[in-house]
């Protein structure tokens, strides 16, 4: 099709050009595993008009939505905080507003009992502050949503090595509940490059207090990856990567008592199990001991 071609249909028949690109996009996406528990991402077939996808979002967070086999597709993610039992989720098409049910079901995580030093449990007045005026950069990188659709949601792992700690794992220090882990950790030596999973834009990076040097990746309709505890960034906010680009390397930033990869994945603002992003063989590393000292917050460091 000639360039002068593509002009007369995006001025006579807007509306089928937009369709066309979107079954592009889909045509070249795979997806996560759907897994509806909390921490996993529910696929949910929606209507809505052709050529015009359908504005849905969960819990007030908006959700990405990609043309299906029959209609519209919405990829959810589930808080890990989500109770397991009906969800619903709310699209909006044109002037119709619609809500559309689906059950989350239960999911039985780990649950590890540490005694440590009180030093890695309470925090310090200072620390304390630190951590209050990272918020705002962090839930800023969260909250992004880009228009552009991922191009590809089948990841390919950002670093050789096993896994250090499940995803979801629940941990009571000094008998004091803590928020289950969010993301994948990933053991490697300091040094050890990091690639980036998929194609995205480096929307933030930093050292911060819990996730030490970070760097949050957007890949497009609220699908964003975190990259922690790294002892070198290689990157900064506006670096398009591909998919094997080195971001940095492990290191053992932040607060951790050991070199690793923490990665995060998160879905509108809901972190979710990086595993069903992975290929079976991908996610086959055996699990080792624990390396991190103490828990992050719920979104690894401190995200919403």
């Amino acid at each position: 099709m000639t360039r002068a071609c593509v002009k007369s249909l995006a001025a006579v028949f807007p509306g089928l050009l937009a369709a066309l690109c979107s079954a592009t996009v889909f045509a070249s996406t795979d997806l996560p595993t759907s897994l509806a528990v909390p921490g996993g991402v529910a696929i949910l077939d929606v209507p809505g008009d052709t050529g015009r996808a359908p504005a849905v979002t969960f819990d007030g967070n908006r959700v990405m939505v990609l043309p299906g086999p029959a209609g519209w597709r919405a990829i959810v993610g589930i808080p890990l905080a989500r109770a397991p039992g009906a969800a619903a989720i709310e699209i909006r098409s044109g002037n119709t507003i619609l809500t559309q049910g689906f059950t989350v079901a239960g999911k039985a995580y780990a649950t590890q009992r540490l005694k440590v030093a009180p030093k890695h449990v309470d925090l310090s007045p200072q620390d304390a502050a630190r951590v209050e005026q990272e918020q705002p950069r962090i839930r800023t990188a969260m909250a992004t949503f880009t228009d552009a659709a991922p191009t590809t949601m089948n990841f390919v792992s950002p670093v050789k090595g096993p896994r250090s700690s499940s995803f979801g794992l629940r941990r009571v220090f000094n008998d004091q509940p803590r928020n289950p882990h969010s993301g994948m950790d990933i053991a490697a030596p300091t040094g050890t490059p990091i690639f980036a999973p998929a194609p995205g834009k480096v929307i933030e990076t930093g050292d911060f207090f819990f996730n030490g040097n970070s760097v949050f990746i957007d890949h497009g309709q609220g699908l964003i990856t975190l990259y922690c505890h790294l002892s070198k960034i290689d990157v900064a906010p506006g670096t398009v990567l591909k998919t094997g680009d080195k971001l940095g390397e492990v290191g053992a930033t932040g607060r951790v008592t050991g070199p690793h990869l923490h990665w995060g994945v998160a879905l509108n603002r809901a972190f979710v199990d990086p595993g069903l992003f992975l290929s079976a063989s991908a996610t086959s590393a055996p699990s080792l001991s624990p390396t991190r000292a103490s828990p992050k917050p719920s979104a690894g460091a401190g995200a919403p």
